[in-house]
């Protein structure tokens, strides 16, 4: 029996698993005494998320049709990166392949749990400054649209509800009080 907690795990097993994630069945005792189940999606890699300002209060987001909520969302550039590997190299890896954009300055902003009642999944948040701009080259499987907003537009949209990803959302958020607070400069 392991515990976790207040929680104590009699027996678990591996339900499902993909390249990306797994789902394992646990037979739990709660906190109360209560013998019951648990479902816990397990995520293979930790999500990465990159905010790249320029000098000029611009930012770049990214547009795609996400298959599990069936709609297209903008969203600031993100991706997955291996446990494995420092998450830094991750961010970049993704900034360079999505935006096509490489930065000399990076800031990590937030560390987030994004679903933690039934999930594992972390997220890492960084802002990308001093840009250099190449090409895109987006995995095989992405048909991605680039768009180029002021930050202060972002924080806008953001505000209104028209963008709903939570690494978007919350990193936005973020980078603003970053920003007005003095935590982080345009200048760079």
């Amino acid at each position: 029996m392991e515990e976790r907690g207040p929680w104590k795990t009699l027996s678990f097993e591996e339900r499902y698993s993909t390249p990306w994630i797994s789902v394992s069945h646990h037979q739990i005792i709660d906190p109360s005494g209560r013998e019951g189940i648990y479902g816990v999606v397990h995520f293979k890699n930790l999500a990465v998320g990159i905010i790249p300002l320029d000098e000029e209060g611009n930012t770049w987001i990214v547009g795609q049709y996400r298959y599990p909520i069936d709609a297209y969302s903008w969203e600031i550039i993100e991706g997955g990166g291996s446990r494995e590997r420092p998450p830094i190299e991750s961010a970049q890896r993704e900034l360079r392949e999505e935006a096509g954009i490489v930065a000399e300055h990076w800031t990590e902003v937030l560390q987030m749990d994004l679903s933690n009642s039934a999930s594992d999944e972390v997220a890492i948040i960084y802002v990308a400054q001093g840009l250099t701009f190449h090409e895109p080259e987006p995995d095989h499987n992405e048909q991605l649209e680039l768009r180029k907003v002021p930050f202060a537009e972002l924080v806008e949209m953001v505000m209104r509800g028209e963008l709903r990803d939570s690494l978007t959302v919350a990193g936005v958020l973020k980078v603003d009080r970053l920003l007005r607070d003095g935590g982080i400069s345009l200048q760079k």
